[in-house]
C-alpha cells in the first residue's frame, strides 16, 4: 500500500507531514511527488502545507503508470474514495474521455492531503504523450478553468531520477530542478522526470501565466531508507 488504508493512521500521518510548513498567500500551484507516504510524504507535506486551508478546489495532473495512453483522460466517478472520505470531481468545463482513475497513484497518493488540505472539489487528469502544441492546447483550457474558478489550485504529480546510485541521482536531479525552476524544455528532456508530459503542460501554463517554480524541498529514498545503491529522487516545488 502506498499509504496507510486506516484512517485514524492516514490522518495521523497526513497531518503530521503539514505540520512541517504553514499556508502561503498566492500559491497558484504545486509540483509534488508521488511514492510511497514512508519515502516521500514529508516531501510533499512541505507543499501541500503552503495551500492548507486555503485552496477549495484542485485539478491534479499526473503521469500514466499502467496504461499506454496518448492525450489527456479524466475520471469517470463524481467522486473519489480514500479512507479519509469521499471527494468531488468535478469538470470545471474541461471536455475529454473519461475512464476509472482510481488505479494511478500518482493521482491517488494526492488524495489525503488535498482533503487533509480543505480541498472540496478535484479535477484528476491522467496525462499521456502529447506534443508540444497538445500541451499548449491543454494549459490554454487549464488557464481558462484558472480564471473562471476562485480559490483554485494546480497540482502537478513527479517524481525524478529513478534507481540510480544515491550521487548520481543527485547530480542528475538537481539538473531537473534547474530545469523547472527555468522553464528550460531542452533541461527538462535531457534529464528524468516520470511527469515528464504533465510538466509540459506545466511549462506552457507557467509561460501563459508568468509563473515560476520555487524549490521548496528535494530528497530521494536513499536519504529515508540509507540504501543508496538505487534510489528515486522526490522534489516539491510552488509556483
Amino acid at each position: 500500500m502506498w499509504y496507510p488504508q486506516e484512517k485514524d493512521e492516514l490522518e495521523r500521518e497526513v497531518r503530521r507531514f503539514l505540520s512541517c510548513g504553514e499556508g502561503r498567500k498566492g500559491v497558484h500551484g504545486i509540483i509534488v511527488p508521488h511514492a510511497g507516504y514512508v519515502f516521500s510524504g514529508a516531501v510533499a507535506g512541505q507543499a501541500y502545507s503552503m495551500i492548507s486551508g486555503i485552496a477549495k478546489k484542485a485539478v491534479v495532473l499526473s503521469p500514466s503508470h499502467y496504461i499506454p495512453l496518448a492525450g489527456v483522460l479524466s475520471h469517470n466517478k463524481d467522486f473519489w474514495e480514500t479512507p479519509l472520505g469521499k471527494l468531488s470531481v468535478n469538470d470545471f468545463g474541461f471536455r475529454t474521455q473519461k475512464i476509472d482513475l482510481k488505479r494511478e497513484h500518482a493521482i491517488d497518493n494526492q488524495i489525503p492531503f488535498l482533503q487533509e488540505a480543505g480541498v472540496k472539489e478535484i479535477l484528476p487528469l491522467m496525462v499521456g504523450e502529447i506534443d508540444l502544441d497538445e500541451a499548449e492546447d491543454f494549459a490554454k483550457r487549464l488557464s481558462k478553468i484558472y480564471s473562471e474558478e476562485k480559490e483554485l489550485v494546480f497540482v502537478f504529480s513527479t517524481d525524478l531520477s529513478h534507481f540510480l546510485s544515491y550521487d548520481s541521482a543527485v547530480e542528475k536531479d538537481l539538473r531537473t530542478i534547474r530545469a523547472i525552476e527555468n522553464l528550460d524544455l531542452k533541461g527538462l528532456k535531457e534529464n528524468c522526470a516520470c511527469g515528464f508530459f504533465p510538466l509540459l503542460i506545466f511549462f506552457s501554463l507557467a509561460r501563459m501565466r508568468r509563473w515560476r517554480a520555487k524549490l521548496i524541498d528535494y530528497k530521494n529514498s536513499g536519504d529515508v531508507t540509507e540504501d543508496k545503491s538505487r534510489v528515486v529522487g522526490y522534489g516539491a516545488f510552488w509556483f
